[in-house]
């Protein structure tokens, strides 16, 4: 990466975050949210075409992961507040509005913010991940998404998971990015940089909290009328391309871009197609 990064410590909605910021002051608002078990560091293959594209890229740790603050308790991870986290990082850099990417969880808040606060949203953009209405409807009718979701309540059992995950240096963690990617997606030097952030104190239990939080959830049924790009890595193992398909019935002006060779970790897979869809759709 050839770009600056700036790494600021940014207060919003009475918390604190971690941000990687790059690119012109004056340039339109590019916010991207990582997904579990990621930080900023998720997103670094799209940092620097975005600042060459004219952006000012903001790529926080969202609330618990790396060195984001990581308030305790199950409820400070409903969907609201960390939805709000993200209004607040925008006026937190003089903006009312921005383009929104989010994958995995980060996508989910990306779709969340979008539905429920859509004055915030220029665009959207979601990589493998579905609109929460979506996934409901799915896994109503196509029981192999319930397999697939399976692993969320495992995640539900107080402790258990952290104990397992912390065991042999987070060994099951790192093991499970390279089970579900395509051979060679991340690196030693990338497995280090997760690895170190997941050692973060308190920061497995407040990873696995996001899972905890989501029966308080209110799923949003109306339609989004935000510009909506979705790209989807066709390899998914968490995700059908089914909820795929079925989040263009929650749009009015959306785009599905299916990707071959590439897994839920796409951005990661194909950094040079997924650019490209991105920098086109902003055009």
């Amino acid at each position: 990466m050839t770009v600056d990064i700036d790494f600021q410590f940014v207060d919003t909605n009475g918390i604190t975050l971690h941000t990687a910021v790059a690119g012109p002051e004056d340039g339109p608002l590019a916010v991207l949210l990582h997904g579990f078990p990621e930080f900023w560091y998720g997103w670094k293959n799209q940092i620097e075409p975005l600042v060459n594209a004219g952006y000012r890229v903001v790529v926080p740790d969202q609330r618990g992961y790396n060195l984001s603050e990581k308030p305790e308790g199950v409820k400070n991870y409903t969907i609201d507040k960390l939805r709000d986290d993200i209004t607040g990082l925008i006026e937190a850099f003089g903006k009312n509005k921005a383009v929104i990417a989010g994958h995995d969880w980060g996508g989910a808040v990306a779709w969340y913010l979008t539905a429920t606060k859509p004055e915030y949203v220029d665009k959207l953009i979601a990589i493998n991940i579905p609109h929460p209405g979506a996934m409901e409807k799915t896994m109503r009718r196509y029981p192999p998404q319930w397999l697939k979701s399976s692993y969320m309540l495992f995640f539900q059992i107080p402790k258990v998971p952290e104990s397992l995950f912390a065991t042999d240096g987070y060994k099951q963690m790192r093991e499970a990015l390279k089970a579900s990617s395509q051979p060679g997606t991340f690196s030693a030097t990338d497995l280090e940089r997760y690895t170190e952030a997941w050692s973060q104190k308190g920061s497995l239990q407040a990873m696995l909290n996001w899972y905890r939080a989501i029966w308080y959830a209110d799923i949003p049924k109306d339609k989004i009328s935000v510009k909506t790009k979705i790209i989807w890595g066709i390899g998914d193992q968490f995700l059908s391309t089914e909820t795929a398909k079925t989040s263009l019935d929650f749009l009015t002006d959306g785009d599905l871009v299916f990707v071959g060779e590439a897994t839920h970790w796409v951005n990661h897979e194909q950094p040079d197609i997924v650019n490209r869809h991105i920098l086109d759709f902003l055009k």
